[in-house]
This record gives structure tokens, sequence and C-alpha cells, in this order.
């Protein structure tokens, strides 16, 4: 009797002090058609032997040790993908754990592959990735945030109210992680191509984008906000179009800003540019569909991300 008093005394105690669960990390990833991502997954001999797609990627001797990992089966006609059990994604009709195949299409990748590797094998909580992208919009008008004057951009309203929704929902649209805080941990941005080739968009390119950070933080609740910017660096080291250089060089500007000290940062990525001889296509302004590149893209931004958070 004393026993099976002691332990109805004790189960209580017990469930009482379970420790909570962690809150999760979420970061947004916004931009135009280069953070959709058009990186081929499947190898298509017909398109210059399969190169430059993520399947040759993790095959080939070169580069296997990146990318490998990556693959949960290699042989037969149809290579499967690990599914991370750890990271989350919805990409607006699109939802679900973390793998190849979040790009535009379900046979692309864009950066929230690589994005998703570094930031989950570093954190002890789940994550949540918010994708929110669109091909062909510009900053100064598609995007354009309420700050920088005129008309707000209706897809900047888009990526705040889709935030909103998402997160407001978050244990029905993922179940695993119901009951669960959040902390909305970053933003990332990879954009540039509609005002890059628009020489009034251009001008203004500097003056929008550290209003589109600002007024991000603002909607969104989150004073200082960590904001990493990717450079607009498709035809890398070789480009020497004058509109091309001089956004480049504004998006790094907005990124030394004093205002935005230890809590913005700036990516380069002409370096990630693979010519068309190892690309599945010649399309420059998708950096040639080259899945190595989106790839580290995402894996730069994730890097730079960590080291933001490492400041705060």
């Amino acid at each position: 009797m004393c026993l099976l008093l002691c332990l109805l005394l004790q189960s209580p105690a017990q469930d009482s002090t379970a420790a909570p669960k962690r809150p999760v990390r979420v970061y947004i990833l916004a931009g135009q058609s280069n953070m959709q991502g058009t990186g081929f997954v499947k190898a298509d001999p017909k398109r210059n032997e399969g190169k430059g797609s993520l399947e040759y990627l993790a095959k080939n001797p070169a580069t296997a040790q990146r990318f490998a990992p990556l693959l949960a089966k290699a042989d037969g006609p149809e290579p499967t993908w690990k599914v991370r059990d750890d990271v989350w994604i919805h990409y607006l009709d699109r939802k679900g754990r973390l793998t190849a195949g979040f790009g535009a299409g379900p046979d692309r990748i864009g950066p929230e592959l690589g994005f998703g590797q570094i930031i989950g094998d570093q954190s002890t909580e789940p994550v949540l990735l918010i994708k929110l992208a669109w091909g062909g919009k510009s900053l100064a008008k598609d995007f354009r945030p309420p700050s920088a004057g005129g008309e707000t951009g209706p897809f900047y309203r888009e990526i705040i109210d889709k935030t909103k929704a998402v997160l407001k929902d978050m244990g029905t649209e993922f179940p695993e992680l119901a009951g669960r805080s959040h902390t909305l941990a970053g933003f990332g941005w990879h954009q540039g191509w509609n005002d890059r080739v628009n020489q009034a968009f251009n001008d203004e390119y500097q003056k929008n984008l550290a209003c589109l950070i600002r007024d991000i933080r603002k909607d969104l609740a989150v004073k200082d906000l960590p904001f990493i910017i990717a450079e607009t660096g498709m035809t890398g080291p070789k480009e020497t179009h004058p509109r091309a250089l001089s956004l480049m060089k504004a998006q790094a500007a907005v990124a030394t800003y004093p205002e935005f000290k230890g809590t913005v940062a700036f990516v380069p990525t002409r370096d990630f540019w693979r010519d068309k001889e190892l690309s599945p296509t010649d399309q420059g302004y998708h950096w040639n569909t080259n899945a190595e590149t989106y790839y580290l893209i995402g894996e730069a931004m994730g890097k730079a991300m960590l080291g933001l958070e490492g400041k705060r």
C-alpha cells in the first residue's frame, strides 16, 4: 500500500516538471526568380551530359564529398534525396520537411536547400523556412516598401501578410510543430534582376533596399531582425555592364550603414557563377540553372546568418 501511494504521488510531480518544447526558429527567404531557384535536380544527359544538376554533383567524384550526403539512395534510375527531420519549409502552395525539390518547381532547387542544411546543422531547435518568391518582380515597384514613398508594392504586402498567416497557423500547417512557440530569427533576400535592367529602378535601389529592411522589421515587429543580402551576381566575376555593377555596389553599400552594423550582412555571389559548359542551360539571368550555384548561395547565406546571430 505504501509503495503504491508513493508511486501515485511521484507521477504527477514528474509530469509537471517535464521540459517545455523548444520554440521554432523561423527564417524568411524572399526575392524573385533566383530565390525561387531554377537549379536542376535530375541529371538529364541531353542537357550538357547532366552537368550542373544536383544528381550529377552528388555522383561526380570531384563534387561528391559536398553533395553526396544529400542523397538517401543513389542507385537506380531515380535517386532519392534525404528529408530532414528538423527543418520544415513553407513555400506558397507547397510545404513539408526540407529536401531537394523546393525550387521554382518540384524538379528544381533554390538557395533554400543550402541555407536549410547550414542552419539545421547548427540549430538545437526546430527550423521553419518561409519562402516567399515570385519571378519577374522589382524592388522599385512590386516589392516597394512603404517608407520609400509612392505606392506600396503588392508583393511587399504579400511578404508581410503571408508570413503572419503561416506563423498564426503554424500548428495547423505543420502538425509536428503544434504546441510550440516561435522566434522570427532572420530574413534572407536574393533579388535584383528587374531593377538591374531598368536605369530608373537601378538609381533608387540602394534607398529602396534600406527602406525594405527598416519596414520589414517594423511590420513584423522584430527590432534588428538579422537580414542577409545575397548579391545579384549572375554572369559572374567578368561582369562589366554599368547597371549591373551599380546595383551590386548598392547592395553591398546598404550592409555598411552604421544603423545596420552587426544586423545586416552582404553575401558576395559572383564566384558561384558556373559557365554554360558546366551547366544545364545558358540562361545567364538564372545562373545557367546550375544547382551548384544555388546551393552555394544558400550555404553562404546560412553562414552569414549564423555570423549575425553570433553577434547578437
